[in-house]
């Protein structure tokens, strides 16, 4: 998990005293979830009158820290605050998942393992779900993340062809196509005879831009109607929009409404309901797993789409046999998800979800962190 900049800076700031306090104030609140008073923090064995935590608390709050939601109750952190907690005082890398967790998930998912892939990773999103206490969400993979094991141009009628591409993972795609009235066998031949050359053994994503390239170039050795099936075959395949067909697989709706930090403000649930509904853009914020070395993790105002709802998203990608990221899973929830246990958890599920979809035994599957 990448580090904020910001969240060095300000600890560096903090004394020894300071950073004591705020992670026992820090803990405190995610135990409870309720604004946390001095006199909490100083029956928590801080040697420390409840004066002086006072002071320290409020040095805290002009960091930007902590805050107070009634001017008579106590502190609990901000979202900057949470992320200074993850990134600096939690050793999110030296956190591992408890055994009995890792058996629970294993278990769980290799049950599971054979079914449907859809039926596979809703099963992932309804044990996140329900480990977690928060929604589970899995992105399926991406349609062309797979590596190519076939490609065939087959005549269907005077003005149609059909499409046929084939996985490594024994997925067939098929796309209608409309070709030009007559159009030879021999052209439909060349042209997956060309495909095949280059696609075998790579993904949709991989040849896409050579293979237009060579066209476009006029050094594809093809003729003009050939060229022309090559091209529609892959617009037809990979699309304009990458995520074309890709599914959204939420599970657990109902325990964000039973949480009482979201429940207390309805408008909140709302929101997070509606954003839960926007799939486009929530694959996306899922697909930014790939860019991070393992898990990542969204507080509140740091993504855009839950700004409003005051959630935490916490992400993972999981990859094919090639150890490509082809889709990612994670949970969302309130801000006092307990992070040491939930981020070690996404993280080993997205492990097993990617070998067992590549059908190896999740026992092999060791904690990598």
């Amino acid at each position: 998990m990448k580090d904020h900049p910001s969240s060095h800076t300000t600890l560096s700031a903090m004394d020894e005293r300071s950073r004591l306090i705020f992670r026992e104030i820090v803990d405190a609140y995610l135990e409870t979830g309720d604004p946390v008073g001095s006199r909490t923090i100083s029956r928590r064995g801080i040697s420390l009158s409840p004066a002086s935590i006072r002071n320290v608390m409020a040095d805290l709050a002009e960091l930007g820290l902590l805050d107070s939601p009634h001017s008579s109750a106590g502190r609990m952190p901000t979202h900057q605050g949470l992320r200074l907690f993850v990134d600096g005082l939690m050793e999110v890398k030296r956190m591992k998942l408890p055994p009995a967790d890792k058996r629970r998930i294993q278990q769980r998912l290799s049950a599971a393992q054979g079914r449907p892939p859809e039926d596979f990773l809703g099963e992932a999103s309804e044990m996140l779900s329900g480990l977690v206490g928060g929604a589970g969400l899995v992105a399926s993979p991406k349609s062309n993340a797979s590596a190519v094991k076939h490609v065939e141009f087959v005549s269907i009628g005077p003005s149609q062809a059909l499409a046929i591409i084939v996985s490594e993972d024994e997925d067939v795609e098929n796309r209608l196509l409309n070709v030009p009235v007559g159009m030879p066998v021999s052209a439909l031949q060349e042209a997956s005879n060309y495909l095949n050359a280059r696609m075998r053994g790579r993904t949709l994503a991989e040849v896409r831009k050579d293979v237009l390239t060579e066209i476009r170039d006029k050094k594809a050795q093809l003729d003009e109607t050939a060229s022309s099936l090559v091209e529609a075959g892959l617009a037809h395949w990979t699309g304009e929009d990458p995520d074309r067909g890709r599914s959204l697989i939420i599970r657990g709706r109902a325990n964000l409404l039973g949480d009482d930090q979201l429940a207390e403000d309805i408008n909140k649930v709302r929101d997070l309901f509606s954003y839960l509904d926007k799939t486009e853009s929530l694959i996306k914020v899922l697909d930014e797993a790939r860019d991070a070395e393992g898990v990542r993790l969204f507080i509140g105002a740091e993504n855009k789409l839950f700004s409003l709802s005051g959630s935490s998203v916490i992400v993972a990608p999981y990859m094919n046999s090639d150890r490509k990221v082809v889709g990612a899973l994670g949970v969302i929830g309130p801000t006092r998800l307990n992070y040491a246990r939930v981020i070690p958890m996404v993280d080993y599920t997205a492990q097993v979800v990617g070998r067992l979809l590549n059908g190896g035994p999740a026992e092999e599957i060791e904690d990598k962190r």
